[in-house]
């Protein structure tokens, strides 16, 4: 790709729609549409429909690539989806050369967790950090690694699934179908589940405000009783921010980063997270280890896909394109 080209195309890939942005070299979103995904019934309808919007926010503009952030697991050196979650038959799809045939441009396909990554680290929150690692909470964890500069993708593509890290050895069965894994024990799903145990045992306004809602309890009701000086919601905010503070250990005893960015549902809560998870997390790791690094929110909200997707145009090898 030349480096004066000005515009590239990201392309956030999900469950239920599919978002895509014409951006520039800076990371700017300049054009935007929006598909949704529910009534696509085949992958042949996905594709199409992902064509369909790389055509409408690119228009008749000069475009360097498009990068796609799916989800499940890519062979992006290949740029074959593997496997897929919550859309039809997404499985051993040559995306890249399929879209690559149909566009005539060059296509980088990249799962969605590695582009969430490369946004917070080209435009985001990671920004000037040398060595970055991201981590998403919400349903899961998800997470994506950049290394020296360079977005960490392992052998085949599906390396930083650090949600299925142990931090346990008898501890919850996590989705994946083992016990102890850190996503187990610090998703958003998880302290959703260690919360409402919580207030089963003993009474606490975390189930007054989920009532409230109609809905059941969640981690935004865990923080906000806690902040009410709820005693048991503090209890339970205390274990949660541990076990997440103990991924983390884990997290700067491998990659020594410099920045760990914090993205994800959970990470809405805000201080009233990040700064006990800070405290544990320092507390935790090596001391040589102490001043090496920092833990920040998330900057890019929903664009982060379709920034980091994009962005990837501009900096990937082309030597598969």
């Amino acid at each position: 790709m030349e480096q004066n080209t000005q515009y590239v195309v990201g392309v956030d890939l999900g469950g239920t729609k599919i978002a895509t942005a014409l951006l520039d070299q800076s990371g700017q979103v300049l054009r935007r549409t929006r598909f949704q995904t529910a009534e696509l019934k085949t992958a042949e309808e996905v594709i199409d429909c992902l064509v369909r919007s790389v055509e409408e926010v690119r228009g008749d503009l000069p475009v360097a690539g498009v990068g796609v952030a799916s989800p499940g697991a890519v062979d992006t050196e290949r740029g074959i989806i593997l496997n897929g979650t919550n859309l039809p038959g997404w499985a051993g799809i040559p995306l890249r050369e399929e879209m690559k045939r149909r566009l005539g441009i060059p296509v980088q396909v990249v799962n969605d967790a590695n582009a969430a990554a490369w946004g917070e680290y080209y435009a985001g929150a990671g920004q000037g950090s040398k060595t970055m690692v991201y981590i998403t909470i919400s349903t899961g964890i998800g997470s994506g690694i950049v290394l020296d500069g360079k977005l960490l993708l392992g052998s085949n593509g599906i390396a930083a699934e650090l949600g299925h890290t142990m931090i346990g050895v008898d501890g919850p069965v996590c989705s994946c179908g083992r016990p102890g894994c850190w996503e187990a024990y610090a998703s958003g799903t998880s302290i959703a589940r260690i919360a409402e145990e919580a207030a089963a045992r003993e009474a606490s306004l975390m189930t007054n405000l989920a009532a409230q809602e109609g809905i059941p309890i969640s981690a935004k009701h865990l923080f906000e009783a806690a902040r009410q000086g709820d005693g048991t919601a503090r209890q339970t905010v205390d274990e949660v921010t541990h076990y997440i503070a103990l991924g983390l250990m884990n997290v700067v005893h491998t990659f020594n980063p410099d920045c760990i960015v914090i993205g994800g549902g959970v990470s809405r809560v805000g201080d009233d997270l990040f700064s006990p998870v800070r405290r544990k997390t320092v507390s935790l790791v090596m001391e040589p280890y102490r001043d090496t690094f920092r833990i920040v929110p998330a900057s890019l909200g929903d664009d982060v896909g379709v920034v980091g997707a994009a962005t990837l145009c501009f900096t990937m090898s082309e030597n598969n394109q």
